[in-house]
């Protein structure tokens, strides 16, 4: 259905919102079924997920989760980063051109402009030539994009974001001989708030001031 799938990117229904089968074949007067195969649809896609005995509800992930996820996605993406510069094709070369080329004269509505992002990291991710790399990914950064993807934001912020992906293009291309991992984290920048936080590029923590005896140690 994909009125559903509009309602929940419009935010008719929110993130963390339950969606009851019922009510809403009531509301498109049809049977459950099909509501209920839209449902896994989406979760599949991860705009919904399914808590046990409760139901389904629009996906909802917390800053922690977040930059759990990103911080990880650092880790492993960065390595499908060298793989696809090292493999780079003519062919892969164009299709990465192409994303970047729609990317930059975007102006369509903001599900259109998640799905070229995701894309084309997703062409990344193959063109590393390890499918388990590829498939570790997907599974990854699903909820990711999604969450994203239900960010209400202004058509200009997430121009401003598709933007900064000729950056990534220029590295996997041989044109910028940049540090991988750096240049994602520059990337993730964009979007987020301190995406590498769960990872090892974190600023370790300041150490605690060390305190002064007091007058009664001293005499002791």
């Amino acid at each position: 259905m994909k009125v559903l799938r509009t309602q929940i990117m419009d935010g008719t229904y929110q993130p963390g919102e339950r969606l009851n089968e019922s009510k809403i074949a009531r509301e498109f007067n049809i049977s459950r079924i099909p509501v209920r195969e839209a449902l896994s649809q989406l979760q599949d896609q991860g705009l919904v997920v399914n808590r046990e005995r409760r139901g389904m509800f629009v996906l909802q992930l917390s800053n922690e989760e977040v930059q759990q996820i990103n911080s990880l996605r650092l880790v492993i993406e960065s390595e499908a980063l060298r793989l696809a510069r090292a493999r780079m094709t003519p062919q892969i070369r164009a299709e990465l051109e192409a994303l970047v080329e729609q990317m930059e004269h975007w102006d369509g509505p903001l599900i259109d402009a998640a799905a070229l992002d995701r894309k084309f990291h997703a062409v990344i991710w193959r063109a590393s030539g390890n499918p388990y790399l590829e498939r570790t990914l997907d599974s990854l950064t699903t909820s990711l994009f999604a969450h994203k993807a239900l960010e209400h934001v202004s058509k200009d912020i997430r121009r401003w974001r598709l933007n900064h992906h000729r950056a990534l293009l220029d590295l996997v291309t041989g044109a910028d001989n940049s540090d991988p991992q750096m240049a994602l984290l520059t990337h993730l920048r964009m979007a987020y708030t301190e995406p590498e936080r769960f990872s090892s590029l974190a600023a370790p923590a300041a150490p605690a001031p060390a305190q002064k005896p007091s007058a009664k140690a001293k005499r002791s």
